[in-house]
Order: structure tokens, then sequence, then C-alpha cells
């Protein structure tokens, strides 16, 4: 059989392209001898047909890359797609509001500036994302206002 033919049977038992088969040029009278599907198995078991490697693409700029970003470079104006908000996560940005209202929450009990309101309910508003941020809540607590509604965002 020529070699095409069994180039052809290779590729499909190794489950592979044409150009991906490997012949051991040493040994091409032995690998001619082969006729059916069965001796191409055999060449293969004795290492004289191989599936070549893939080549993959190659990593090694992306490392760089990755190592620069890491060490605060490539990230000015002109690597920005997006607004800050697209570019920050809405749950770290939440978290830092929230965590800055009820720290002025504890600030306000500590001076006694509370009023009639409980602080109880306010934490729940906070929490409840009612406030836009630190001046929202304090403006609002000191005034007295009643939670009736919440403001619209600017």
């Amino acid at each position: 059989m020529q070699l095409t033919g069994i180039r052809r049977l290779a590729s499909k038992i190794l489950k592979v392209g044409k150009s991906k088969i490997w012949f051991n040029s040493l040994e091409t009278d032995k690998i001619k001898e082969a006729m059916t599907k069965e001796d191409v198995r055999l060449l293969i078991k004795d290492g004289l047909i191989k599936k070549k490697k893939l080549k993959e693409h190659s990593r090694g700029g992306a490392r760089k890359l990755q190592e620069k970003k890491k060490r605060g470079r490539k990230r000015g104006f002109g690597k920005r797609k997006g607004t800050y908000k697209t570019r920050s996560k809405k749950k770290k940005t939440w978290i830092k509001k929230v965590r800055a209202q009820r720290k002025k929450l504890q600030e306000l009990k500590k001076e006694k500036k509370l009023g009639k309101t409980k602080p109880s309910e306010i934490y729940k508003k906070i929490k409840g994302n009612f406030f836009r941020g630190k001046k929202h809540l304090e403006a609002s607590v000191l005034e007295g206002k009643k939670w009736a509604k919440k403001q619209p965002t600017k």
C-alpha cells in the first residue's frame, strides 16, 4: 500500500489530520507492507507511526504583559475602555459605600445627633441602599426627614 493510504488510515485511527501524522523514515519499507487498519494499529503500537504534537499559541507575551500590569504599568487613560462604574466591580463599590455609611452612623450615635430616629431603622435603610452616600445619610438624619420616598439620584 502507498504511504498516502496508510497516512489516511492512521489519521482516522489517531483522530487527527493527515498533516499531523509522522512516519519513521528509517522503517518506510515496513510501513508500506501494512494493508489493513489492524496492521496500521500495530505500527502505531510499535512507534513507527506517531501523532505529531499540536502547536499551541505561545503565552510568553501574555505572561510578560500580566507581570507589567501587576506592577501597575499599562493602566493609563489610553488603555481604558468604559467608565469608572463599568470598570469597577459593583459589589465592591457597594461594600465600600455601606461600610462608610455604617461608620458614619456610629459616629453620629456617639455624638448623639440622631434625634428621634432609631439607629436600627437607619441601619436597615443603609442595608437597603436608601442613602446615596455619607452626606445624604447625615443630611437626612440631622434634618429628621421622614423615610417616605427615596430621593432620585443625580
